[in-house]
Order: structure tokens, then C-alpha cells, then sequence
């Protein structure tokens, strides 16, 4: 390890900008993409805005530890899948609902009702081809301006990656599982 001496001035400078709602996407191979999401979720939370959390690939009945505490909180998350693909009993269902569940996310980015959409593993319904990609990025254009959107997923397109004001790649660099120990409650749920 090297040993660093901390900064004694700020290391930036305060942006000039306009305050308007942003494009976050958590996408790459590592851990946390959602967990990350959910984190800016409850901070919105907290500062009483109105948040909505639409989940791509979980089921609706999904009880994970996330919608447990969410539900405690009141911040409304929707499962709009059928788990993932390898579980899927019909890929063109699967394919149907994500299509079902992208109208009610467009809708709700739309609307301006919230300060924050996060479209939890969206990546995967566009790059099977289910979502039209044109149509999430007008859509993610043509939002209100105060509205901010959080896409996460492996591969995200290099598309949605332009457009996005802030992009964050997670890299696996060790995982458990690879290791022979199995997703452990409260920690990959």
C-alpha cells in the first residue's frame, strides 16, 4: 500500500452550471450496480422526493431484501419481469412483459411525478432485442428537466453511455461465487 498525504485544497471547483435532472448509468461485470442504485434512491428518499424503482428482470410477487425494507419505507418498487432468462419458462412472455413494463416506465419519466426513476437491469431486456432502443433514449431526452433516471445492467449500450451525464463501469476484480460460495441472503438479494 502507498501511503498518501491528504489533500489540503479542494481538488475542484464548484460547477457554474444549472441544477436539472441527470442520466445515471451503473453498468459492467462487477457487484453493486443495483445496490448503488438503491443507495441514490433512498438518499433521494430521505430528502422527501418521490422516487420510483421499476425492476426489469424480478418478478412482481419478488420479496428480496430490498422490496422488504422499501415497503417499510414506502418507496414504491415494481417488479416487471419473469426472472432471469435461464428461469424463463417462455421468452417471448418474458419479452412481452419487459414491453408491458417499459410503457409503465416511460410513463412515470414522463409524467415529471418523480424526482428520480431507476430502471433496475433494463440493459438486459435492450440487448435481447425486447425494448426498442430509440425509444428509451427519446424518451430519456425528451423527460422533464428536473427528472433523473438511473439505468443499471451488464452491457449497456453505447448509446444510452453518450447520452448518460454520469456513467460508472463496475469491475469485478474477485467474486465469492467463482469460489465455490453460494449468494448469500441480505447480501446478493
Amino acid at each position: 500500500m502507498q501511503i498518501e498525504t491528504p489533500p489540503t485544497t479542494k481538488p475542484y471547483e464548484k460547477p457554474e452550471g444549472e441544477r436539472r435532472g441527470i442520466v445515471i448509468v451503473n453498468t459492467g461485470d462487477g457487484k453493486g450496480k443495483s445496490t448503488a442504485a438503491f443507495g441514490l434512491a433512498l438518499r433521494a428518499h430521505g430528502r422527501g422526493k418521490r422516487v420510483k424503482i421499476y425492476q426489469f428482470m424480478k418478478v412482481p410477487t419478488a420479496r428480496f431484501g430490498e422490496h422488504r425494507m422499501f415497503e417499510q419505507l414506502g418507496m414504491p418498487i415494481e417488479g416487471l419481469g419473469d426472472g432471469f432468462s435461464w428461469k424463463s419458462q417462455d421468452l417471448e412472455r418474458s419479452g412481452q412483459l419487459a414491453r408491458e413494463g417499459w410503457e409503465k416506465a416511460k410513463a412515470a419519466i414522463l409524467s415529471g411525478e418523480f424526482f428520480m426513476v431507476t430502471l433496475d437491469e433494463i440493459t438486459y431486456p435492450l440487448i435481447y432485442g425486447w425494448l426498442p432502443l430509440d425509444d428509451v433514449l427519446a424518451t430519456l431526452r425528451a423527460r422533464p428537466r428536473d427528472v433523473h433516471v438511473v439505468l443499471t445492467g451488464r452491457r449497456c449500450p453505447p448509446e444510452i453511455i453518450e447520452l448518460a451525464d454520469t456513467v460508472t463501469e463496475m469491475t469485478l476484480v474477485k467474486h465469492a461465487f467463482k469460489a465455490g460460495i453460494p449468494a448469500q441472503r441480505g447480501i446478493e438479494d
